[in-house]
């Protein structure tokens, strides 16, 4: 599938951060170019070169723009990285739209023995830019772990998260525990994943060996999200540094977690899948 190598899953990779590389150093290299060409005019066909840095770095930009969009698309709208998302991509945009211009305006110098003032400034401005989207970047992985692991999937990534209210399910306030229906679970195939918000907390059900186990969303470590980490056996693998947890108990199966997980207990209830809710993990009305 054409999504699932943009995102890197055959490659075991991320496809993004290896190709933005390119551009970057290209577009700092032909701005390098441009100031050698001020510091020794002696020098031939530095402007020229600087010319063809930035073109190749323009390509280079449009290829890894592809998979980058793929991530974006990723990202779910209610997630607070959505907004810097935005940004960056706008940014990385204007880059190109910046660049482009600048070649336009460098094709009739090439033979120019030192960069004129005005594509000079271009760069400058292209590479503060560069410099910020790549800012944004670093935030949306190192902060917000966005598209982390997601290159290791072999099934789908949940997009949404399903929202329940145990109280809308509840018999009456005395009951020991609540059994919540979620029908989504019937379409799951194996090592596959969905999220579910009850009451503010918010679960994981993964289908393992044709039986449905529900567990806590966010990793004990550094809160990264399990339904997006992949399975060995019952042990499922967050995606973000790798600690790894037995869906059947909680339990830490290897760190840098040292938290036991919580977990859910998963019934079939008049023919339906069932995650149980305990009275002290949902809200009663006052």
């Amino acid at each position: 599938m054409l999504k699932d190598f943009l995102e890197g899953k055959p490659l075991r990779h991320p496809v993004h951060p290896l190709l933005v590389h390119f551009p970057i150093g290209l577009f700092i290299l032909s701005l390098l170019l441009d100031l050698a060409s001020l510091a020794f005019p002696s020098v031939p066909n530095l402007v020229r070169d600087s010319f063809y840095a930035m073109l190749v770095g323009i390509i280079t930009a449009l290829f890894a723009a592809v998979p980058g969009f793929v991530d974006y698309t990723d990202i779910r709208s209610d997630h607070p990285a959505k907004r810097t998302a935005t940004a960056h991509m706008i940014l990385n945009l204007l880059v190109v739209a910046l660049y482009g211009i600048n070649l336009g305006v460098r094709s009739s110098m090439l033979a120019d023995s030192k960069i004129p003032l005005l594509p000079l400034v271009l760069s400058l401005v292209g590479v503060a830019l560069l410099s910020a989207s790549g800012y944004l970047g670093g935030r949306l992985v190192y902060d917000e772990g966005i598209s982390v692991g997601r290159h290791k999937r072999r099934t789908p990534t949940p997009e949404d998260t399903l929202h329940f209210s145990a109280a809308h399910f509840a018999q009456n306030e005395q009951s020991d525990v609540v059994f919540i229906p979620v029908p989504e679970a019937e379409r799951l195939q194996e090592k596959e994943t969905l999220r579910a918000e009850i009451d503010g907390q918010v679960i994981a059900i993964a289908k393992i060996d044709n039986h449905f186990y529900g567990f806590q969303e966010f990793c004990t470590h550094r809160s990264g999200p399990l339904s997006e980490g992949s399975f060995e056996g019952f042990n499922v693998q967050c995606p973000w540094h790798n600690s790894c947890f037995d869906v059947r108990t909680g339990k830490v199966t290897n760190g840098p977690a040292k938290v036991d997980l919580k977990t859910f207990k998963m019934e079939m209830r008049d023919g339906k899948i069932c995650v149980r809710i305990p009275p002290k993990n949902r809200k009663t009305n006052a």
